[in-house]
């Protein structure tokens, strides 16, 4: 059973002075006494990254009792490079994560599960979360921050590519990647849309529509006043070295060269949970919450990109922050 509570360690260890210099993924067989005797929480977050964690230290400070359960599986994985966040601003997205997971075990209400969360059961008292071990937590509330899942076009090389050259977002890359050979692989008044904002960080800018346009004359016509090219043959591959793009190939085996592509793909929900307890999503896909971010079943909040078109660690973090100080305040004046 992977669990483990950080300032119990150190404290059973005499390390504590080296709390920030201990790794991270601290073996699973590292236990809470007091975790496995009482296994009903306060409240579960299920996904342990920039929201999940933001969500955790507010709780924690609050003095809550806080299960996080993380499969250790961030979508930004294969990003080198975080941006647009401050004082982290060119960090890895893992060593952020890193830092947060090492503050936030210093609360001793907060403790962690390695493992992926896979079912999930409401109760007369709260709600039960099921591990794919087969392990089962319970508590009276719970907060996903559990993401999404880009649905990548089936076109070799973007998945190897995706986050480190093959972006999502200008705000998080464009800087980087500023006056570079840029495509936009996309079609219609999306593409139109998104050449029109990719224009600000280069001027070698094409737009591969994988088949025929469907842009009006009057796009078409704009674009062209921009310098925009518009590629219609089919793609089959993405040359890269290492994720980084270096070719579009065609049907036809021609080749463009390219250093950046930009995909507005679609997405689905990270983790099947909240729908199985009866969350409903918007029409977009994310997970539909109201202003204090509690979804359409009382005692289930969501945070981070799952509920959020606003697609940055910044936002995560903010998100998380809002809903543990928010959720933390309920609590704390429904049991005064």
């Amino acid at each position: 059973m992977a669990v483990f509570s950080r300032r119990t360690f150190l404290q059973k260890s005499g390390f504590a002075f080296a709390a920030m210099a201990l790794p991270v993924n601290i073996h699973v067989d590292l236990k809470n006494n007091t975790m496995k005797k009482n296994s009903v929480f306060d409240v579960i977050i299920i996904g342990g990254s920039y929201s999940g964690l933001a969500a955790a230290m507010a709780l924690g400070r609050a003095l809550k009792n806080v299960l996080v359960i993380d499969s250790g599986l961030p979508c930004n994985r294969q990003t080198p490079h975080s941006h647009n966040f401050l004082t982290q601003d060119g960090r890895t997205p893992k060593e952020i994560a890193a830092i947060a997971k090492q503050q936030v075990a210093v609360y001793d209400t907060v403790s962690f599960v390695a493992g992926k969360a896979v079912s999930g059961e409401k109760k007369a008292n709260g709600f039960s979360i099921q591990t794919e071990s087969g392990e089962i937590w319970q508590a009276s509330q719970l907060i996903f921050a559990t993401g999404i899942r880009d649905v990548l076009p089936a076109i070799k090389g973007i998945a190897e590519s995706w986050g480190i050259s093959v972006l999502h977002c200008p705000y998080c890359h464009g800087y980087e990647v500023r006056n570079r050979k840029t495509g936009i692989i996309g079609n219609g008044e999306v593409a139109f849309e998104q050449a029109k904002l990719i224009a600000n960080w280069t001027k070698e800018l094409t737009v591969f529509t994988n088949g025929a346009a469907t842009f009006t004359g009057i796009q078409r016509d704009k674009l062209a006043q921009h310098g925009i090219s518009i590629e219609e043959k089919e793609l089959v591959a993405l040359e890269h070295t290492n994720g980084q793009v270096r070719n579009v190939v065609f049907a036809d085996h021609s080749k463009k060269a390219v250093d950046v592509l930009y995909i507005r793909s679609p997405f689905e929900q990270h983790c099947g949970i909240p729908e199985m307890l009866g969350c409903e999503l918007t029409e977009e896909g994310y997970l539909k919450t109201d202003a204090s971010q509690e979804t359409t079943v009382s005692g289930i909040y969501a945070c981070g990109d799952n509920a959020s078109r606003m697609r940055t660690v910044a936002n995560a973090v903010a998100t998380g922050t809002a809903v543990g100080m928010g959720l933390s305040r309920k609590m704390i004046m429904e049991q005064f």
